[in-house]
């Protein structure tokens, strides 16, 4: 929510004679204020969709807005959202939730999404980086396999008329994207924001990069092992066929590294944050073709062709 000041406050104002115009002290001093009240209550009073940053941008003591934005959901939510529904972290889904706020709006800035553009999450678990994308205008279409994080998302974000809700597993067969997801998002170009479960990440991201040209972005955590061989050079130990794949389709960068209190529950194994941004144009004619051939290449690294 943008609230911006129509008409200025002819009352106590001080003129700056470099800028010509009023500064406007007292306006600034009375925002100020509500800054210091909305961060106080947000953190004496536990409110799951109600806790607030306050932004001022101030040129010379003059607010040019005031801007009230929902603060990404801290561990402590997380925790008191699942004990209340008798849920529990599953280790089997890979769920290792993003409890960093800092590292949530970094995912969503470094991807560079807009109002208006169609987001892809898969795992949004209790829904905070889904509430960032939202908030920032995005149209979400989230798939969750977990039934009671399901429930739990609908709950908290089925009024909003940009989020869509998938319940089911983002992949079929293992290898393609589910029906439903291709369907919602009808050949529309969309990006993949999302802290991805860790079993899913590799399968998922080929399957975008291959057969979904209409994807232009996949900006994710995930395990570093597999960030490693996605941005590895030929000749280190981590190249492979989707070292191979994702260089030849895509420029993959690493953005930040995340240590295990990043997460919780901890994970076992190192995590990063990286962006794949599809190139405008490649020479490759059939990349699901391409994709195959590798693959095929590399479960036999030792013999020779020809």
């Amino acid at each position: 929510m943008v609230a911006r000041l129509s008409e200025p406050c002819v009352s106590s104002t001080v003129q700056d004679t470099r800028l010509g115009e009023p500064c406007h002290r007292s306006i600034s001093c009375l925002y100020f204020l509500v800054f210091i009240c909305v961060n106080l209550c947000s953190t004496v009073v536990k409110m799951p969709s109600c806790l607030f940053s306050v932004k001022l941008c101030v040129l010379c003591g003059k607010p040019s807005a005031f801007v009230i934005l929902p603060m990404p959901q801290t561990l402590a939510q997380i925790k008191d959202m699942l004990i209340s529904r008798g849920l529990s972290p599953r280790k089997r889904f890979g769920q290792n939730f993003l409890v960093d706020q800092n590292l949530v709006r970094k995912l969503v800035d470094e991807s560079g999404v807009e109002a208006g553009e169609v987001v892809l999450e898969v795992g949004p678990g209790t829904g905070t980086l889904t509430e960032e994308l939202l908030d920032r205008g995005c149209e979400v279409v989230a798939c969750e396999l977990d039934r009671g994080l399901a429930d739990l998302l609908r709950e908290r974000l089925g009024a909003q008329p940009s989020f869509t809700l998938i319940e089911g597993d983002c992949l079929a067969n293992k290898r393609q994207i589910a029906v439903e997801i291709v369907s919602l998002l009808a050949a529309r170009p969309f990006v993949l924001v999302a802290n991805l479960p860790y079993g899913a990440a590799t399968p998922l991201l080929l399957a975008l990069l291959t057969e979904h040209p209409t994807c232009r972005g996949m900006f994710v955590t995930l395990q570093r092992e597999v960030g490693d061989r996605l941005a590895a050079c030929a000749g280190d130990k981590a190249y492979g066929s989707i070292s191979v794949i994702a260089q030849s389709l895509a420029v993959v960068r690493s953005i930040a590294k995340l240590p295990a209190e990043c997460f919780w529950p901890r994970p076992e194994v190192a995590s990063v944050m990286i962006g794949i941004e599809r190139l405008p144009s490649h020479a490759i004619d059939d990349p699901a073709g391409l994709a195959t051939f590798c693959q095929r290449v590399f479960m036999q690294r030792r013999k020779q062709l020809g």
